[in-house]
């Protein structure tokens, strides 16, 4: 009767004679029981600290450490790289922020890690901004970012990586306000920023008003 009892059930308790199918859809069960339990998309920690580092070391130290060995940097930077370096970082920047987006929910929160990330990733895009006059560039990338959340809201939420760069971006822009507010009504850089966008340099504050003053 053993005998007939497999017979007549085959795939009974996953044996040799399991069907393909139930084995794929138990498997395809416990990945998403283990996406479940993960709760959150990973932050790449490693990416942004390092990305984060570099772009201190190398773009915010360059002019403070201007040893000979930096003169060559020091002019792509001033007279070529403006165009070269930054029209493509932040178009990278938003093709990879097109990308951190979660059908679940659950997922769209950041680690502590990430929050910390948060203030010297937004300081240095402050000094990107300020410093390298780049505001029309960086408001169009913020704003086609804001686009992109608004038009896939319904569907998808931004994951870890999306929510950094979101608010980064949201810090920079708020750290820019508070800056030409600040220094909205002084004479000496109103008549060295005449455009209509005012956007004061932090170098040219510095020897005007700090500097100098030593």
């Amino acid at each position: 009767m053993e005998a007939a009892a497999r017979r007549r059930h085959p795939g009974a308790a996953g044996g040799p004679g399991a069907q393909p199918g139930a084995s794929f859809l138990q498997a395809r069960h416990s990945s998403v029981k283990a996406d479940e339990a993960a709760g959150t998309a990973p932050f790449h920690l490693d990416l942004w600290f390092y990305f984060t580092l570099q772009n201190w070391v190398l773009d915010f130290g360059r002019p403070i450490a201007m040893i000979d060995s930096f003169e060559l940097l020091y002019y792509y930077d001033e007279y070529l790289g403006h165009s070269m370096w930054y029209i493509p970082f932040f178009l990278i920047l938003f093709m990879y922020f097109s990308g951190c987006f979660t059908p679940t929910k659950a997922e769209s929160s950041m680690p502590g890690a990430a929050l910390l990330l948060v203030v010297p990733s937004g300081l240095y895009y402050w000094y990107l901004v300020t410093e390298g006059q780049i505001f029309i560039l960086f408001i169009f990338t913020s704003f086609a970012m804001l686009a992109l959340v608004l038009h896939q809201k319904k569907r998808l939420f931004l994951d870890s990586n999306g929510l950094f760069l979101f608010y980064s971006f949201a810090l920079t822009l708020l750290l820019v306000a508070l800056w030409v507010a600040w220094l909205w009504n002084d004479p000496v850089l109103r008549k060295k920023y005449p455009g209509v966008i005012y956007v004061p340099e932090p170098w040219a504050f510095y020897t005007l008003h700090v500097s100098s003053q030593h």
